[in-house]
């Protein structure tokens, strides 16, 4: 499936997004970001094929999803038109999780069906798409409306209403770990992503 979801996608170049620092965001951010051409499953796909790749966990996480749920409405909404904003992490957000929970996951499942598997066998069916819906907000959220100017804004997410909060400095505090914002207002046809460098977690998991 990932062969056939990359075969669409044509590669460009995301470097000029990355250009944008956090601090050139928060400093003077914009009233709103313009619609991209790409959706934020094509950008997604695009970033885990750049060299070097970024976002290929998180696009090994969504299409890990789709396999095991083919009719989950998130990975519906990521391709379609429905407005989103997505936190994404980065791939070395992935690995730290990963590296911290590796103990404690099947070692033949981690094998051969690889860390989101093995944590949905550890945590249960159904944990990992939990996980990447806390990273989705509906709406199309530049950072002038996700990041406040002085006290701490509530963000209500995909996951059943759950919530998380962020700081004037850009820091999300969320159930179970922290987060910093930054590069911000990457603009997709369908929504934001704003590249985070921790995984959200919905749970406390004493990590």
């Amino acid at each position: 499936m990932k062969n056939l979801l990359a075969s669409w996608f044509a590669v460009v170049s995301l470097a000029a997004v990355y250009g944008l620092l956090p601090a050139q965001v928060f400093a003077a951010p914009p009233a709103g970001v313009a619609p991209g051409s790409q959706s934020i499953a094509e950008i997604v796909t695009e970033a885990a094929a750049d060299d070097p790749a970024e976002f290929s966990l998180l696009l090994d996480a969504v299409l890990y999803i789709a396999e095991i749920n083919p009719d989950s409405a998130l990975i519906t909404g990521l391709f379609d038109t429905e407005q989103y904003t997505v936190f994404a992490p980065t791939d070395q957000a992935f690995l730290a999780l990963v590296g911290a929970v590796v103990g404690l996951l099947d070692p033949v499942i981690l094998n051969e069906e690889g860390p989101f598997a093995a944590i949905d066998a550890l945590l249960g069916a159904g944990t990992v798409e939990a996980v990447v819906s806390y990273h989705v907000t509906t709406g199309r959220r530049a950072s002038n409306s996700v990041v406040p100017p002085r006290r701490d804004r509530i963000i209500t997410t995909l996951l059943d209403g759950a919530t998380f909060s962020v700081s004037s400095g850009g820091v999300i505090t969320a159930v179970g770990s922290t987060a910093v914002i930054g590069p911000a207002n990457i603009s997709a046809s369908n929504g934001v992503i704003h590249v985070i460098d921790a995984v959200l977690l919905p749970i406390d998991l004493g990590l």
